[in-house]
This record gives structure tokens, sequence and C-alpha cells, in this order.
């Protein structure tokens, strides 16, 4: 039977299934189809002009027309459009990259590893977790602990680790052997009269408890982004991480930062964890590593979870285990004309040098009768809609108050993302002061609508 359709929206709401996306609702609205980019613009299919207040998704740190970037996918293109690095096979733009991550990691690291997504590169570590204490003669240890509303991923194991609800429920999800510790998220799970410091200690003290609960001779790693993006831009109390990292060190766990969102220049210093003083024994990364032109991304390990890999291959004759697609020249070919960009035009001073403006806008708004915190660092930030201010009530979550703040804000020219009651911006990298400023004016509107609609439909 041949299906006549007239319009790219009724082709898509005919064939194409959406990720983070009601299939419901999506069937009766559509998509919006993006046609080109401009810098940290977007357009419509329709000629609508959009500011990519989320840089597409957490990635697009360049924009979207840096060409400088297009020509280094098309010479990589005419000269080898692809080989793979199974059976000792390599390249010249993947050792380049490797070499540059070593280079800029924040902590010593021995090898770089390929994957496609930061899902994968996370499924990578925590097979390597298992396959390290097997190495060590440790095959107990085997328990990875990740926190309450984390994001970590989607496929399997990494949406087990992911801590947010709609990611598990009738997936089957989390898988056995995954394990979840409190959110340091002083706004919402501070005590009354309670310091912020104390909050870490009582985060890091429920962390402890959980490991011996379980034992600690079965405990094999903790996952952590240094700011926790997709949770709702949670920027943790100061001394969480010191903390946290003394417990860790205590029953020998693994520490494995992702560094998917923060890394790159995002929190205005190269990866996160400079700015949280975090040493990990492995380091995940992807989205701005090639400012989302390329799909590609990367897991840096220390030498000790090398040794292991290196030690199992005497055993078993191989590493067995990679992706077909990992370490693509074209990607990989990308990512380093990428790093040249970010050192060249100093984009890691940049945001230092705007970030001020964006955090101030950010928490200015935190004086609107619909937000109840503001909290952001870098060039990230969120606000968190709340019905009451006073008391941190919540909307019913029925009712969508941040999709709706969404719609609206994207009716004034800003694309965000409603992620549970948070109004999320992560615009692009070379974002100047003045677009910042268009930025927040825009979303002010777009709350100002949201306030006046909730409080006509009575919902506030």
């Amino acid at each position: 039977m041949t299906i006549l359709l007239n319009s790219l929206e009724a082709r898509d709401a005919a064939f194409v299934l959406h990720p983070y996306t009601n299939a419901s609702q999506h069937l009766k609205d559509g998509p919006l189809v993006i046609a080109r980019g401009e810098g940290i613009y977007i357009v419509d299919s329709e000629g609508n002009k959009y500011i990519e207040g989320l840089g597409g998704l957490f990635c697009a740190s360049l924009g979207f027309s840096e060409q400088r970037l297009v020509d280094a996918a098309t010479r990589q293109m005419k000269e080898l459009p692809f080989y793979h690095s199974f059976g000792g096979k390599s390249h010249e733009t993947a050792i380049e990259l490797a070499d540059r991550l070593i280079q800029l990691s924040p902590v010593p690291m021995s090898k770089v590893f390929f994957a496609n997504s930061g899902s994968e590169a996370n499924d990578t570590a925590m097979k390597l977790v298992w396959y390290y204490h097997n190495a060590i003669g440790k095959p107990e240890k085997k328990k990875i602990i990740s926190r309450m509303r984390a994001y970590h991923g989607v496929t399997i194991a990494s949406a087990s680790l992911t801590g947010l609800p709609n990611n598990h429920r009738d997936f089957d999800l989390p898988i056995g052997r995954v394990l979840h510790t409190d959110c340091p998220e002083f706004y919402r799970y501070g005590h009354a009269g309670e310091t912020e410091e104390e909050f870490a200690t009582r985060c890091a003290d429920s962390l402890e408890r959980l490991i011996l609960a379980e034992g600690p001779e079965t405990i094999g790693a903790f996952f952590a982004e240094p700011l926790m993006a997709s949770g709702g831009c949670i920027v943790p109390p100061p001394t969480y991480y010191e903390k946290i990292q003394a417990i860790l060190k205590k029953y020998d766990v693994l520490l494995i930062a992702d560094e998917v969102i923060c890394g790159f220049g995002r929190l205005g210093t190269m990866f996160g964890s400079e700015s949280f003083g975090l040493q990990p024994d492995m380091i995940v990364m992807a989205k701005q590593l090639s400012a989302a032109y390329q799909p590609i991304s990367a897991l840096m390990i220390n030498e000790k979870i090398h040794s292991a890999v290196v030690s199992e291959s005497e055993k078993i004759g191989t590493f067995g285990h990679g992706f077909t697609y990992g370490g693509h020249p074209v990607a990989t070919a990308v990512a380093l004309e990428t790093l040249k960009i970010y050192e060249e035009r100093d984009i890691v001073g940049h945001v230092q040098d705007v970030a001020p403006l964006f955090q101030r806008r950010l928490n200015d708004l935190s004086a609107h009768p619909l937000v109840g915190n503001a909290r952001g660092r870098g060039l990230i930030g969120t606000l968190e809609l709340v019905r009451n201010k006073e008391t941190k009530e919540a909307f019913n979550p029925a009712h969508g108050i941040a999709i709706h703040a969404g719609r609206r804000a994207q009716a004034h020219g800003v694309i965000t993302r409603a992620l549970g009651d948070n109004y999320s911006l992560c615009p692009p990298l070379i974002i100047t002061e003045a677009q910042i400023n268009e930025l927040f004016d825009r979303s002010t509107r777009a709350l100002d609508d949201t306030y006046a609609w909730a409080r006509a439909t009575g919902l506030y």
C-alpha cells in the first residue's frame, strides 16, 4: 500500500519514532523540522529563527555553522572515509586525538578508548570496572554506585546508572549490581537549619552507610557527573567531593567522572573535574568533544586499569570489546579540529569572560514568581519552577509547567528543554554577551506568559 504524505511533518509523524518524546502527543502535534543553522541560531523549515538555548543537547559548543569542522570532515572523507581499530589497526587522526586528550587530561591517564556516544562510553567504563576487579583477584567487587537524578545514558547498563524514574519505568531497569545514593541538591534535600557543608557531610555519611551495608568488598566503583546536568543542573555543595572521595579511597572504590556534558569548557575549565577537584580513575567524554558535528565519545583510563587490560589479554588472548565505528576517521578528524579551535580561540577563556553575565541574568530570575531556585555554573543553568516559593511546593507533574514554559520560549524564539520542573539553558560556548541578554530577555517573556497561564487556569 502506498501512503501519500505531502509534508515533512506528516511523514515524520508517520515514520519516525522520537526519543524523549510523548509518542501519543507527537501524533497530534507533529515535529518542529529544523532546516539549517547559523552560529548560535537554528532556522526551521518555515524560516523561523531561534536561539538554540540548550546547545542542541548540551553539545553544539561551536554553534551550527563552523566551516572549519565541515572542511575537516570533507578532507578526511576524501582521504580515508572509514577504518576500524580492531586487531591492532589504527589511523592518523585517532592516534593524534588520543595523544591530545591524554595531554589535556586533568589527572594522569594512560590510554584512550573510542566509542560513538556517552552511553557507549559509560557502558565500557562499567565493563572495565568488572574486568579490572576480575584481573586483580577481587571478583566480588562488582557493585556500582550512582546517584539519584544522575544521567549516564540510555543503554541497558548506562540507563541503570541513570537515576531518573522515567528512564527505568516499564523498561525493567535498573539491572542488578547498580545502586543509587543521595542526590547532592541542597535546595530540595537540605534539612531546615542545615548548612550546605553539613548537607555535604550527610550525603557522604549516607554513601558510607550504603557501602558498609552492602559490604565494602562488593563495591567496585562510583560514577559521578561533576555537575549533574540533565537531573536539573545540580551543583554539589562545597566540600561534597572532598568528603566523597575520602570515602571512596577508604574503601578502595574506583571513581569514574562522567564529563559528557561538563567536559571541554562548559564550566569555565577544560574539564568539570578541575572545577570540583576530582581525581578519577576513568573519564568519560562525548558531546563537545566534536562540538556535535560528528558522533564520537571517548573513555580515558589510568595505568592501573590499563594494566588489568594487558594482564587479561595475556590470559584470554584478546580484549574482547569494541565498536565498529569507534575512532571513526571522520569523527576523530572533526574532534581533533574542534580541540584546535578551542585552543586557538581560547574558548575556555571566553566562557570565563561571559559566564558572570550568564549567571547574573540566571540568578536575577530567582525573583520571578514561578522560580523557586536558580542554579548553575559557567554556561549552564536551570530555573526550577515551583507552585509556592516559600514552601518549595512543586507543580503537579501532569500539568507540565516546564513543558508549557518551553513552548512559550519557542514562541519567543528560544529552544530549550523541560527536564522535570526545570527550565534549562546550556547555549553554545561561542555565545556573546549581547546574545546572552537576548536569550534571557526572551526567556523572561516566556516565564511571564507561563505565569499568566498558570494563574488563569488555577494552577498558581
